[in-house]
C-alpha cells in the first residue's frame, strides 16, 4: 500500500478528520456546561450485567460524566464486578434481571423499570442492549421518560425468512430511539440500511479511551519490566502483537500465514487474548503455528491485565479481523501509545485509522497483503515510527478520548430535555 512514513509530526494527516463524512443531522450538539430550563436530569442506564465489555464500560464512564456534570445517574443491571465503580462513587445501582431473554421476564422487567421511573421521577432511560431495551421501551411508553439507545454492533438478522423476520424485530427496539448514538460511522450505516429510522434521529458518537490510562508517560519502567519478565521477551526481536480474544473471526490463522509468507524468523508475534473455552480453536491455532514452522516465532498468551505496558512492549499492533469491528478499541489504544497498527479495510477501522499515515489498511483474509504490510512495518527506522507514533497520538487524542465520548452525549440528553 501507499505508506508515507517520511511526513514530519507537524503534518496534519490527510483524511484525518474522522468526522468529517457525517452529515451534520448526525453530529451530537456541543455540551454547553449547562442543562435547559437549569434542571439537570436523572437518567437510568440499563445493561444486562456490569462484568465486562465495551457497552459496560461506556455505561459506567456516563454515569459518572452525568455525576459530574450535576446529573442524577442511575444504572440497572444484573450487576457484576464492575457495580464497584458506581458503589465507590454512590452512584445508585438497582439490581434487576436484564440479561434474560425470556419475554415473561422482560415484561416483569417492564413493570420493574417503570416503577423505577417513577419513583426516582427518571427522565431519561438510555438502553445499551436488546433484551433490557426492550423492557425500558416497554416502561417509556407507559410512563413518558424520554428513551434513547446506544448501537454497540451489527446484530445479526437470523437464518431463514420466519427467523430473519423475527431476529431484525427483535434487533429493532435498539433503532426505535428518540435518539440513537451510533458508536461509529459503519454502525449509523448499518442502521439507516437495516431499519426505518430517521436520520434526524442518529448520533455518531465514537468510543472513547482513558488518556489517563492509554499514554505512553503513564506506563512505570517497572511496569515493563514485570511484563517482559512474564511474557520471556528477549531484548533484540521485534514484537508483533495482535490482541484480541481467540475466535476465528479476529483473525490469528491469517497473521499465522501472513508471518510464514514473511519468512523471518528473527521476529516474535504475541497472540494476547483467552480463548474463553474454545479449546478446539486453540489447537488449530498451536497446529498451523507447527506446520508452518513457526513454534518459535508466534506465541499465545491469556488475556493482559495491562495492555498499556504491552502496546508499549510491541513494535507494531495487528488487528487482522475477517469480520466488520464495530469500533475496534484495541486500534485506538495501540495509536494512543504510538505505535504503528496494520488494520483489515472493513467496518469501523476505516475510520479509526489515517491509511498511510499512521496505519497500514489491507484487504481482510489477505496473508500475501498482510506479509507485505508487516515487512513494511519492521523496516522503518526508530525516526520514521517516531513521527507516525506520534501523528497517532495526535490523532486519536483530537478524535477518540472518554472525556469527547462523554460530552457529546451530555449533549444529546440535553437534547431530550426540550419539549417534544
Amino acid at each position: 500500500m501507499d505508506f508515507d512514513p517520511h511526513l514530519t509530526t507537524d503534518q496534519s494527516p490527510r483524511n484525518a478528520d474522522a468526522r468529517q463524512d457525517t452529515p451534520p443531522s448526525h453530529q451530537p450538539g456541543h455540551w454547553p456546561g449547562e442543562w435547559p430550563g437549569g434542571r439537570a436530569p436523572t437518567v437510568l442506564q440499563v445493561v444486562p450485567t456490569l462484568v465486562t465489555g465495551g457497552a459496560e464500560r461506556g455505561c459506567i464512564d456516563m454515569a459518572l460524566a452525568l455525576q459530574a456534570a450535576g446529573g442524577t445517574p442511575l444504572v440497572a443491571s444484573e450487576g457484576g464486578p464492575m457495580v464497584r465503580e458506581l458503589d465507590r462513587a454512590r452512584i445508585t445501582h438497582l439490581t434487576l434481571p436484564l440479561a434474560s431473554k425470556n419475554p415473561l421476564t422482560i415484561r416483569r422487567n417492564a413493570r420493574r423499570l417503570t416503577a423505577i421511573i417513577r419513583e426516582h421521577k427518571v427522565d431519561i432511560v438510555h438502553a445499551r442492549s436488546r433484551a433490557p431495551a426492550w423492557s425500558a421501551w416497554l416502561a417509556c411508553r407507559e410512563t413518558g421518560a424520554r428513551y434513547m439507545t446506544t448501537f454497540h454492533a451489527p446484530y445479526n438478522f437470523g437464518s431463514g425468512p420466519v427467523g430473519g423476520r423475527l431476529k431484525r424485530w427483535y434487533n429493532s427496539v435498539m433503532a426505535r430511539g428518540e435518539r440513537v448514538i451510533a458508536i461509529s460511522g459503519f454502525i449509523r450505516d448499518h442502521v439507516l440500511g437495516n431499519y426505518p429510522v430517521d436520520p434526524a434521529r442518529v448520533r455518531v458518537i465514537h468510543r472513547g479511551i482513558d488518556r489517563s490510562v492509554f499514554a505512553p508517560d503513564r506506563v512505570s519502567p517497572t511496569r515493563l519490566v514485570t511484563l517482559a519478565k512474564q511474557w520471556n521477551l528477549p531484548d533484540d526481536r521485534p514484537v508483533i502483537l495482535l490482541p484480541g480474544r481467540l475466535t476465528r473471526w479476529k483473525g490469528q490463522l491469517v497473521l499465522i500465514d501472513a508471518l510464514a509468507k514473511l519468512g523471518r524468523k528473527d521476529v516474535l508475534a504475541l497472540l494476547v487474548g483467552s480463548d474463553q473455552g474454545r479449546t478446539g480453536y486453540r489447537e488449530e491455532l498451536e497446529n498451523r503455528i507447527a506446520t508452518n514452522g513457526l513454534r518459535g516465532v508466534v506465541r499465545m498468551t491469556d488475556h493482559c491485565s495491562d495492555m498499556a505496558a504491552a502496546y508499549l512492549l510491541s513494535t507494531v499492533v495487528v488487528s487482522a479481523s475477517r469480520e466488520p469491528e464495530a469500533f475496534g478499541r484495541v486500534i485506538v489504544e495501540a495509536q494512543a501509545m504510538g505505535k504503528p497498527v496494520i488494520v483489515s479495510a472493513i467496518g469501523a477501522y476505516q475510520e479509526t485509522v489515517v491509511p498511510g499515515e499512521t496505519a497500514w489498511v489491507v484487504p481482510p483474509d489477505d496473508p500475501d497483503a498482510l506479509a507485505r504490510a508487516l515487512g513494511e512495518a519492521l523496516s522503518l527506522t526508530p525516526e520514521q515510527r517516531d513521527a507516525i507514533g506520534a501523528r497517532a497520538m495526535a490523532f486519536v487524542a483530537d478524535r477518540y478520548t472518554k472525556d469527547r465520548m462523554c460530552a457529546d452525549t451530555l449533549a444529546v440528553y440535553a437534547e431530550l430535555l426540550q419539549p417534544r
